[in-house]
């Protein structure tokens, strides 16, 4: 498989060296986050000289015997050098039974840089904060963008072509080495599979896999809608799956605490207040939909809204479903004192299609930057100070 290096993600680990949190990489499964340390270790290994690497591979049964938190900490220990930087690598912690209290006793000690990967589903965003209290800092890492997927297929020089693919394959790049669709979305059902039928069971002892198995289904196929715990039960029930909204709700969290979906709330712009009822859910990549439902409703517009919505995060925007009076927004994204407001279409070339999406954006009385992202194919220009993107090219920005 070709490797890329993935420099957003290496530079923020560059950034955090050294501080004093844990360093958590979080993401689903098969997003790169073992590679993403073995690329980090490899940058200390090239550009420091009095460094010293103590790293734990739970997949390599050459650490069998310390899969128990006490050997994990008298192994480290053990390796610690006096006079040198120390840096401490575990991937795949959540194989070593109570290794929150070795790796909280670690860092007490405060002579080691710490930095984790686990499974998305035994290390997930709700639990860091009971395990290690406030102690780290957690760097998120998502499929592969398409800038990524354009470096990995350097060979292939039709942007147009490369996008329409991206669209459909998505960024689990594991996936790639597939020649033929049927293996490719094989590869992708099986990682898809394993977060949802088995890593989220087991995380939560769930005895009716059926109801995950069909809300998640349905939060794919409704990408950018407005959805709440009482609509999809109230749907799941009319087809026959006993359920209700407490259930629904709980999955999920589940679902959006695993990295498999991400919950987008909803802002009201003129109020300047969140929004408690109605959010949407965005699939963290949309060729899981497409392995997973086939072409079934293939709405490209909100397949678009959906990547545009990853990418926002991984550019580390905070992000929010804009209400101003009657309109909606797709998307508000801030990031400290930046604020951008974002239409997303498919096709923008009809004038009634173009007047509904910007009209909201005109309703919009601050100096704040307010774009249109569509599938133009042509170079960016603006329209009464909005700024209108083709969608490969603004995804493609430094």
């Amino acid at each position: 498989m070709k490797i890329i290096l993935r420099k957003r993600y290496l530079d923020r680990m560059v950034e955090l060296k050294d501080t004093p949190d844990i360093k958590i990489i979080t993401g689903i499964r098969r997003s790169g986050k073992s590679q993403l340390m073995q690329a980090y270790i490899e940058y200390l290994r090239n550009h420091f000289e009095n460094v010293n690497i103590i790293f734990v591979d739970y997949m390599d049964l050459a650490f069998e015997e310390i899969k128990e938190y006490h050997a994990l900490h008298n192994y480290i220990e053990e390796r610690h050098q006096a006079g040198k930087a120390n840096y401490v690598f575990v991937d795949e912690v959540q194989m070593c039974p109570g290794f929150e209290l070795a790796i909280n006793s670690l860092y007490a000690k405060g002579k080691y840089d710490i930095y984790l990967t686990g499974s998305n589903a035994f290390l997930l965003s709700a639990d860091l904060a009971t395990l290690f209290t406030g102690r780290y800092i957690a760097v998120p890492v998502f499929p592969f963008s398409f800038e990524e997927y354009c470096e990995y297929y350097s060979d292939i020089k039709d942007r147009e072509r490369l996008f329409e693919d991206y669209s459909v394959n998505g960024g689990l790049a594991g996936s790639y080495v597939y020649r033929t669709e049927t293996d490719r979305t094989n590869y992708i059902k099986e990682v898809y599979g394993t977060i949802v039928t088995r890593d989220l069971v087991q995380k939560y002892h769930l005895s009716d896999i059926m109801v995950l198995q069909r809300l998640s289904e349905f939060l794919m196929d409704n990408v950018s809608n407005l959805t709440s715990p009482n609509k999809v039960s109230n749907i799941l029930s009319a087809n026959l799956i006993s359920t209700n909204h407490m259930t629904i709700g709980k999955y999920i969290r589940y679902l959006c605490n695993a990295f498999v979906f991400y919950d987008v709330k909803r802002y009201d712009i003129r109020g300047k207040k969140y929004l408690e009822s109605l959010d949407k859910f965005y699939l963290c990549d949309t060729g899981i939909r497409y392995a997973v439902l086939g072409s079934r409703n293939m709405d490209y517009g909100r397949i678009y809204e959906n990547i545009v919505c990853i990418e926002l995060l991984r550019r580390g925007f905070e992000v929010y479903v804009g209400k101003l009076y009657q309109k909606e927004i797709d998307f508000v994204a801030q990031r400290g004192s930046e604020k951008i407001y974002i239409q997303v279409s498919d096709n923008i070339t009809g004038e009634d299609t173009f007047r509904r999406e910007i009209a909201p954006l005109l309703s919009i009385r601050d100096a704040y930057p307010k774009k249109v992202i569509a599938r133009t194919r042509h170079p960016k220009y603006t329209y009464e100070g909005i700024e209108i993107c083709d969608i490969a090219e603004w995804l493609l920005e430094k």
